[in-house]
């Protein structure tokens, strides 16, 4: 009975770490995207991306590829200045773990562990900027799949932030349907080189 008391108490003491840390991290994260109006831009560009994709009539689908342009560039524009914003913020405040779930000092004690969150906009914000600006002759279509890529693995990122490596991998999946192998395959070469060398190896 005292071992399970004993296990009961560990558990309910991780668990409240576990809550209070996530809270601060959200907090933290959700006040720099507060500034901007990236998730509007998201959600912008995959409602117009489903409709072109949907477009029967070539003419209207062209169409609708050049209105997201526009909306492409302004999201681009402000994630840098996001990333950049974000990358004011103290060290010990931006480290995540690299364990698959949550377990508490890791990003205080095992900094070899971690990675950090401002290095991960950085590589976001650049991967999503060339991937806006890729070669006009780029197919719509394939740059559209780049460019979703890029914004599902800087969401996977930011829910790894929040809450843990299991967790944004299962968001990833239920919201999009795919894979993080699967986005990591599609973003561009040199995110994926970059993102690699900073996260390390490919949550499973």
């Amino acid at each position: 009975m005292d071992m399970l008391l004993v296990a009961l108490t560990v558990a309910v003491v991780l668990w409240h770490l576990k809550r209070q840390d996530q809270r601060q991290r959200m907090a933290l994260l959700g006040s720099h995207l507060s500034r901007f109006q990236i998730e509007k831009h998201m959600e912008t560009l995959h409602q117009g991306y489903m409709r072109a994709l949907g477009e029967e009539d070539a003419g209207r689908r062209e169409q609708i590829w050049q209105l997201m342009q526009s909306t492409e560039q302004a999201l681009a524009q402000q994630f840098i200045r996001f990333a950049a914003d974000f990358s004011l913020v103290n060290e010990a405040q931006t480290r995540v773990s690299r364990l698959p779930f949550y377990f508490p000092w890791v990003t205080r004690f095992i900094p070899a562990a971690t990675f950090d969150m401002r290095k991960a906009l950085a590589v976001h914000a650049n991967g999503i900027g060339k991937a806006v600006g890729a070669d006009p002759a780029t197919a719509p279509k394939a740059r559209a799949y780049t460019i979703s890529a890029e914004l599902f693995l800087m969401q996977h990122t930011c829910h790894w932030f929040c809450k843990s490596r299991l967790v944004a991998t299962a968001r990833l999946a239920a919201r999009h349907q795919t894979g993080y192998a699967q986005t990591l395959a599609a973003v561009g070469a040199e995110t994926r080189s970059l993102y690699l060398t900073l996260v390390g190896s490919p949550p499973r």
